[in-house]
């Protein structure tokens, strides 16, 4: 029996819906194994996709198998409910969301079946995500051909309802020319297998193909990314009649798919990259057809409008030929000296210059991650203005690209929008998020939308290259096709869905291009506790910053492998995965489902949010989950009681303050476990966690009151640096600060410990007490501000509080000077000693040899995030450290892991990469980890000691 969550769904008016979904939602729990769900928070994660559109479900489930997926179709029939199949949930076009039953293969139909490595194929269920069929088949020499840019969480099954393509399709064709056959189910519950000659397994099919050959032969199939409409040239006899590659890119309107069983590609032993600059992107787009002469494996488009916004984003690009366009290329060949001639013949046809080969593996796969962030990234204009899906992947035959390029910039001219246009170049195809205002309504949309795709019409293109239609343009289709192919579409879908409830609204009397848009609902909401000022100080802004491109589930439970998002890899639940939350949050400020802000629901949907901040980093769309998360409980609780654990862990500075008065004394009286779990259960916290062992402050020791100075007489010296000790590391690790000064000095700077104590509220801002918060960040400016206006470096050593200076600072008191002089003028010591801070060491100063240390590293999911890592892997490589640097969070997140009902997820995350690595390291390693959470959670679920930068530096230091 199935888990059934049927709590009953909320209207705008504050009633329950009809017992119906009730009912539906039950009938569907007898009939399946898998999970049901119909809570008003499961909803409003499945309500949207990554397009500009919401329509909340009845129900969401997630199929177990075959099996599980004929059942809830049948039930769905008989209640006459409409059915859409989700995936990833990544679709632009709005094809993954629907108004009845959502079904969620990405979470249990994810088996690989079977890999033939003789015909080359595979056998698939539609949850299995791409990367990992290409992991599979890599060792191989093998790969499925097309590559969308959501690869590490796309599914099969969606990339088969939206035909999708990527980069390499240019080479290897689209999902459609890369299908064998498909296990599928129709809209009346007939189960069938498509393949080559196949049509005559839906009655009425072949007879309609024929009655309509004329027609199909001169509207279909004109180039390669025509994938608009239904792609009926493939049920041609001359081509076929392929069933399979027919029912690629119907979008889930006419039938389900169960098992694919696709074909793999081999793949060149050597692959070169080189980037081409043109004047622009019309430019480029005319060198495009010379190209091809060459066979290249991918030919991608990029405009200085979109890499101008990933600088702008992320920081400085990989070095590009000069030129406002740029082609990257990739070309393959069985040596390298083949792969290099067929590079120097394509560039001799490039009709440039301006080219250079991109040797560096690493550095071409930077360049590569441009393209792929595209779509996040081109979120917001150069003005950070919102943009938007919608006519997101036109196509026109490459030979035209140029020339439709042209005409498309003077189109977002004349309606005043701007865009940055990318894409698949080699195929004529263009992605492109354009700056519409859609905070009012959709006439805006429309309004363009019609225009650009008479446009693409007029030069012989598809409103889709391989997105689908969905609900963006299958309203637009009349543009493109015949009424007698319009009919024709009706036909097809009669005999596969005459109910209509596969996937309604999408190709065949589709739903208008500007209904059910998400983005007007949402009004204007101002933050009241962070200036949120890059989103214009509009919470509603910021949690839409979202676009729904899914990185933040890029990753397989599990696997360790990315630091964004900790919690969904240990859970695999939307509910945990920062686009998820991203929804809830989004639908407590449209009102329609979750009763505002300070609803349980999004109580329930941040709770195993860390606040680790590493989608401020890793989120192409820019979203940051802990940011949000501290405004909504800064809102929840404000002027109210909260819960205990804001008292306790959330004054921890605070508390280490009192406790520093007689600090051996409360460790003694704290040391029996008996008083020692009743005293963590009376904090909040789980009583597995373990109480630290209390210690004198380092503001109380010799090396700090020797070396403090009056602030009012701060002066910029070339090697004079200020020691800041926070609250953590002056109350529990009082030796780190005294290593950090001993490194320091033994590098030729001199140091400075602030006097008085300045705590950066940290804990505070986790728990969203915002006002607490700024308090402690106005007097810590009234210590370290003097020094940072006059250019002194301030050296810290806990990043989580290092983060704060960085970035929260700002962020709280926005109006405030010093708080700029602050963020810019902390640094990490190994940015000191790398040479990134103005202050550096002494000439011929090296770092200790360390080439007889094997560490497991622990970056700080903060400094990750904040800071950055660069310094402290460049500082241990230079000493010829042996390292294994853990690939995501520890699990703990400061005061998160060690609250009530947090436990099991803590450990689970640890497990992820941190506990692994551990075990696995080899005798006599060490753990390097310079933020006190990891050591706590090494310490607490290994018996690890870790130890910090500065420890290690010391203990080697000459």
């Amino acid at each position: 029996m199935a888990r059934v969550t049927t709590t009953a769904p909320r209207t705008p008016s504050g009633t329950t819906e009809s017992s119906e979904t009730a009912a539906f939602a039950a009938a569907l729990d007898r009939a399946i194994d898998g999970e049901v769900d119909a809570s008003p928070r499961r909803r409003a994660e499945y309500s949207t996709d990554a397009s500009n559109y919401r329509i909340p479900p009845q129900v969401v489930a997630y199929p177990r198998d075959a099996a599980d997926m004929e059942a809830a179709l049948a039930t769905a029939r008989d209640a006459r409910v409409p059915v859409t199949m989700r995936g990833g949930g990544t679709s632009v076009a709005g094809n993954a969301i629907g108004p009845g039953l959502v079904l969620d293969t990405s979470r249990h139909m994810t088996r690989i079946l079977d890999v033939d490595l003789d015909a080359k194929t595979a056998r698939v269920q539609p949850g299995v995500i791409l990367s990992e069929l290409q992991k599979r088949v890599a060792g191989n020499g093998l790969r499925f051909g097309p590559d969308p840019s959501t690869s590490t969480r796309a599914t099969l099954g969606g990339m088969i309802g939206n035909n999708a393509c990527g980069p390499h399709a240019v080479a290897f064709g689209r999902t459609a020319d890369n299908v064998v056959a498909l296990e599928a189910l129709d809209g009346l519950g007939r189960r069938f297998t498509a393949g080559a000659r196949g049509a005559s397994a839906i009655p009425g099919l072949e007879e309609l193909v024929q009655a309509n050959l004329a027609l199909i032969r001169t509207e279909f199939g004109r180039f390669s990314r025509q994938v608009s409409g239904y792609s009926l040239e493939h049920l041609l006899p001359e081509l076929g009649g392929d069933l399979a590659r027919f029912l690629v890119g119907s979008e889930g309107t006419l039938a389900t798919i169960l098992e694919a069983t696709v074909r793999l590609v081999d793949v060149p032993p050597v692959r070169l990259t080189a980037a081409f600059g043109y004047t622009d992107m019309p430019a480029a787009a005319d060198a495009v057809v010379p190209m091809l002469a060459h066979s290249p494996q991918a030919v991608e488009g990029l405009d200085a409008r979109l890499v101008r916004r990933v600088a702008d984003a992320t920081g400085p690009v990989p070095d590009l030929p000069h030129g406002e366009g740029w082609l990257f290329v990739e070309v393959g060949g069985d040596t390298e000296e083949e792969a290099r001639a067929t590079l120097a013949a394509l560039a001799a046809d490039s009709g440039t210059d301006s080219w250079r080969l991109v040797e560096d593996s690493k550095e071409a796969a930077r360049l590569w991650a441009i393209r792929a962030d595209g779509a996040g990234l081109a979120g917001r204009t150069s003005t950070n203005q919102e943009a938007w899906p919608g006519w997101e992947d036109a196509a026109v035959p490459p030979a035209r690209l140029g020339a439709y390029l042209r005409d498309f910039d003077a189109l977002m001219e004349r309606h005043g929008v701007e865009g940055q246009p990318f894409g698949h170049f080699g195929d004529g195809c263009i992605h492109v998020r354009l700056g519409i205002p859609l905070q009012e309504d959709g006439r805006p949309l429309r309004a363009f939308m019609e225009d650009a795709a008479a446009l693409v019409a007029q030069h012989g293109g598809s409103l889709s290259g391989e997105h689908g239609d969905g609900r963006a343009r299958s309203e637009l289709l009349a543009t493109m096709y015949s009424p007698e192919a319009i009919d024709l579409f009706k036909g097809v879908k009669h005999l596969f869905d005459p109910e209509n409830l596969l996937n309604p609204g999408v190709i065949v009397d589709p739903d208008p291009l500007d209904a059910h848009l998400r983005r007007p609902a949402a009004k204007r909401t101002p933050s009241i506790g962070l200036a949120l000022e890059h989103d214009h100080g509009d919470l509603a802004e910021a949690v839409h910053r979202c676009t729904g491109v899914g990185k933040c589930r890029a990753d397989s439970i599990g696997s360790g492998s990315g630091f964004m998002c900790p919690s969904y890899q240990a859970t695999g639940d939307e509910k945990d995965v920062t686009r998820g939350r991203a929804r809830v949050l989004q639908d407590a400020l449209n009102g329609t489902l979750i009763g505002g802000l300070t609803a349980p629901e999004v109580r329930e949907s941040l709770d195993l949010c860390l606040s680790c901040k590493a989608c401020s980093s890793d989120c192409p769309s820019g979203v940051d989950m802990a940011a949000y998360k501290s405004e909504v409980l800064h809102r929840t609780y404000k002027n109210k009681v909260r819960p205990v654990t804001h008292y306790s862990i959330g004054w921890l500075p605070r508390w280490l303050k009192v406790v520093g008065l007689a600090p051996r004394l409360i460790s003694a009286v704290l040391r029996p476990r008996p008083i020692q779990k009743l005293a963590v259960s009376i904090a909040g916290m789980d009583t597995r966690r373990n109480l630290p062992e209390f210690k004198v402050p380092f503001r109380r020791s010799e090396t700090a009151r020797t070396r403090r100075a009056n602030p009012a007489k701060a002066t910029r010296l070339d090697n004079l640096v200020v020691l800041w000790a926070d609250s953590f590391t002056d109350g529990l690790d009082p030796e780190i600060p005294e290593a950090v000064v001993k490194v320091l000095e033994d590098a030729g700077l001199d140091v400075v410990v602030v006097a008085g104590d300045a705590c950066c509220g940290v804990t505070w801002i986790s728990t969203g007490q915002l006002d607490g918060a700024r308090r402690h960040l106005e007097h810590l400016l009234t210590v370290l501000g003097p020094w940072a206006v006059n250019g002194v470096p301030i050296v810290g050593v806990e990043p989580s509080c290092m983060g704060v200076l960085r970035g929260d600072l700002t962020e709280l008191l926005p109006d405030d000077p010093r708080a700029l002089a602050v963020a810019s003028s902390t640094y990490t010591l190994a940015e000191v000693l790398t040479g990134r801070a103005p202050a550096k060491p002494r000439d011929g100063w090296r770092v200790p040899d360390l080439s007889d240390v094997t560490a497991v590293v622990q970056p700080h999911c903060h400094q990750y995030s904040v800071m950055g890592y660069a310094a402290d892997r460049e500082l241990l490589a230079r000493a010829g450290a042996t390292v294994t640097e853990t690939a995501g969070c520890c699990g703990l997140a400061g005061n998160w892991g060690t609250e009530k009902g947090h436990y099991e997820t803590s450990v689970a995350v640890a497990e992820n990469s941190l506990l692994p690595a551990l075990r696995s390291a080899p005798s006599g390693s060490i753990y390097l980890a310079d933020g006190v959470s990891c050591r706590t959670q090494a310490d607490d679920l290994a018996g690890v000691q870790g130890r910090h930068l500065a420890q290690l530096l010391v203990e080697r230091s000459s």
